[in-house]
C-alpha cells in the first residue's frame, strides 16, 4: 500500500463522537447529554454527561421531567454534562479551548463556558433553540466573543462491539 487510509474519521467526527458516546453514560432516562472538551491541538481535555453530583446515589434521586413537587424531578439535583466536563478537568485552564456537546448548552452551562474561558461550541441538537435558556445562552456567547455552531453530520455510521 503506497497512500494513507482515505476514510478515517475528521476531528469533528471524532470529538462529537466522544461526546455522544460519552451521553450514554447518563443514567436519565429521558435525556442523554455528553460533550468533550478540547484544546486548541485537538487534545481531550475532559468530558462529562448528565448526572447526579459526586456522592448523590442515582437511585435515591428522582429521574421525573414533571410534577407538582418540584424536589421530586431531576431539575434541582441533575448537573449538566458540560458543567460536570468543566468541574472534572483537573489541568489548570481551559482558556482558548473548545466543546464539543450533544445538545445546545443552557444558559447556566453557557455562563460556566464562558467564565472558564471555552471560546469555541460545537453542537449537534438545538431542539430548545426558542427557550428562553437559550437565547439567553446565545446572547450571552455572543457578548463574550464565543463562537458556536452546529455539528454537521455526516451520516456515517460507527459500530463498537463490547
Amino acid at each position: 500500500m503506497n497512500g494513507k487510509r482515505q476514510d478515517y474519521l475528521s476531528w469533528d467526527e471524532y470529538f462529537m463522537g466522544i461526546a455522544m458516546l460519552s451521553g450514554m453514560r447518563s443514567k436519565d432516562p429521558n435525556t442523554q447529554v455528553g460533550c468533550c472538551i478540547v484544546s486548541q491541538d485537538n487534545k481531550i481535555l475532559s468530558m462529562g454527561y448528565n448526572g447526579l453530583p459526586n456522592g448523590c446515589s442515582d437511585d435515591e434521586y428522582p429521574w421525573a421531567r414533571e410534577g407538582d413537587d418540584p424536589l421530586e424531578t431531576k431539575y434541582v439535583y441533575a448537573v449538566h454534562s458540560e458543567l460536570n466536563a468543566i468541574l472534572n478537568y483537573g489541568g489548570g485552564s481551559l482558556k482558548g479551548a473548545k466543546i464539543y456537546v450533544s445538545l445546545f448548552p443552557c444558559n447556566e452551562c453557557a455562563k460556566a463556558i464562558i467564565q472558564a474561558g471555552i471560546k469555541e461550541v460545537i453542537y449537534d441538537s438545538d431542539k430548545y433553540d426558542d427557550t428562553a435558556s437559550v437565547i439567553a445562552s446565545k446572547r450571552m456567547m455572543d457578548s463574550a466573543g464565543v463562537r458556536y455552531y452546529q455539528y454537521h453530520r455526516t451520516e456515517r455510521e460507527i459500530t463498537i462491539t463490547l
